[in-house]
């Protein structure tokens, strides 16, 4: 049976990211708020909980998963050349609505997808995603629907979706937004905005005025 947890209350947010940040450890799934929308999440380096991931979906490996991550310094870890500009971006707005597509350094052992050499890597901006995080290390996570149906806002829309495939839900009341993060591709030479979203391509150039964006 799943557990879900207030996390407007002290003593039921500190309960409930112990049971969370176990729960990723085991290989099982949870749901958490973000700046955005609700995720649903899972150890990012767990390729059985990943698949997971994707099956409570209904999503195909086609539709790889994005990471989070609790800080920018995990990103030492994770990526390979990562350009100047691309640090530019993440100081300017990180934790907030921006993901970055980075190459992920070869090493690694994950299975996110067919990522094709990259991954998808975002630090959100709310509490309790960001100390989830701290304590569970770099997680898959994507937004907490069926594939086609709306991403919620709530904790209930999210639950009504996945109910019993996923073991912790942390309930963090409604998300500011619906909007999901602007999406940037930082594996060539000139940043490329591929989706526009809480971040705009005006802000973004402020900081990266050679941005170009996708035709397609």
């Amino acid at each position: 049976m799943p557990r879900r947890y207030d996390c407007s209350d002290a003593s039921g947010r500190a309960a409930g990211l112990r049971e969370a940040a176990s729960a990723v450890r085991r290989g099982e799934l949870v749901v958490l708020p973000t700046d955005t929308v609700y995720g649903i999440g899972a150890d990012a380096f767990n390729r059985t909980a990943v698949s997971a991931l994707l099956r409570a979906k209904g999503r195909g490996r086609h539709m790889p998963s994005p990471v989070l991550v609790g800080s920018p310094g995990t990103l030492h870890d994770l990526v390979a050349d990562f350009s100047e500009e691309a640090w530019q971006l993440v100081d300017a707005f990180w934790p907030g609505g921006l993901t970055l597509v980075a190459r992920h350094r070869p090493s690694l052992t994950w299975d996110l997808g067919d990522t094709h050499g990259t991954v998808a890597v975002r630090m959100p901006a709310h509490p309790v995603a960001l100390d989830l995080l701290t304590e569970a290390g770099p997680m898959a996570v994507s937004s907490a629907n069926l594939t086609g149906r709306p991403s919620p806002q709530d904790c209930d829309a999210a639950q009504s979706m996945l109910g019993g495939a996923v073991r912790v839900y942390l309930d963090g009341g409604p998300t500011p937004a619906a909007v999901p993060s602007s999406i940037v591709d930082v594996t060539g030479e000139t940043p490329v905005l591929l989706r526009a979203g809480a971040v705009s391509a005006e802000r973004l150039r402020e900081v990266v005025p050679g941005l170009q964006e996708n035709p397609h």
